[in-house]
């Protein structure tokens, strides 16, 4: 009897140990045969110099107040596009319009002005410093902020020339900028105008000697042929659309109707300038 006893019981423990391992040896196949590649990894690695990084950064404006900017580019690209935004706004006028520039090979800062306040959730960081400490915010105390990233940017890729894109009063300013900075290659005016009671606009640009593109909405097309009719028009390219459009560079936004003839439009003139 004993003996029959310890056989069983020898058999029950063979049994079990059976067992137990024939499901462990099942659950390390299956976690095997289901464990995730490396594969989208790998394809990272392989495209990382086509990935558009995204960083926000500050750098001072030309009094020292410091300037917030969102740089769009991919791995080895030089920063030669400055976007500067309309009134009211912030750098989140140009949160998509940054990535449709980079797909045409263009590495852009979008910077906050010091005349501003918010657009597409993104607060105006250079407009709230400037109130904090006291500082002047109209739109030609904005002049220094664009001017000041021009020579940030000069400095960060090497001595390229920029292209300046202005919406809005920050298209004047770019305006007024170009005409005599050498470091600016080029400029897209959307919607400028005569925004500066101080300042005759259509007198301060008639001497410019470089690539300039303008437009605005259908109803503003008028007032901005008048604005830029000194300037030699080889040097001009005036787009006016044929449906209302919209003003600044919200023309570019896929929510404005005929924003593909904005851009077909002005990607021809960047083309152009390359």
């Amino acid at each position: 009897m004993k003996l029959k006893y310890f056989n069983n019981k020898t058999l029950l423990i063979m049994y079990n140990t059976f067992k137990y391992s024939l499901l462990f040896s099942l659950l390390i196949l299956f976690s095997c045969k289901n464990k995730p590649t490396n594969t989208s990894d790998v394809s990272a690695e392989k495209n990382t110099e086509n990935l558009v990084q995204k960083t926000t950064i500050t750098f001072p404006s030309k009094d020292g107040l410091p300037i917030t900017a969102d740089i769009y580019k991919t791995k080895r690209a030089k920063i030669n596009v400055l976007l500067c935004h309309q009134a009211g706004f912030s750098r989140g006028e140009y949160s998509d319009t940054a990535l449709e520039l980079t797909k045409l090979g263009y590495a852009v800062m979008a910077i906050d002005q010091r005349s501003g306040n918010a657009v597409n959730n993104i607060k105006n960081e250079t407009k709230l410093a400037a109130t904090k400490k006291g500082l002047g915010t109209t739109y030609l105390d904005a002049k220094q902020d664009i001017e000041g990233a021009i020579n940030y940017i000069f400095t960060q890729n090497e001595g390229e020339k920029i292209i300046v894109v202005g919406s809005s009063y920050s298209a004047s300013l770019a305006l007024l900028i170009g005409v005599d900075n050498e470091k600016v290659k080029a400029v897209a005016a959307f919607s400028p105008g005569e925004y500066f009671k101080e300042i005759n606009m259509n007198k301060e640009i008639s001497t410019y000697q470089k690539p300039v593109f303008v437009t605005s909405s259908l109803s503003e097309s008028e007032s901005v042929t008048i604005l830029i009719d000194k300037i030699d028009t080889k040097f001009t390219t005036h787009f006016i659309p044929e449906v209302k459009g919209i003003h600044g560079s919200r023309a570019l936004w896929k929510t404005t109707e005929g924003s593909e003839n904005y851009w077909a439009s002005f990607t021809n003139f960047l083309s152009a300038i390359k």
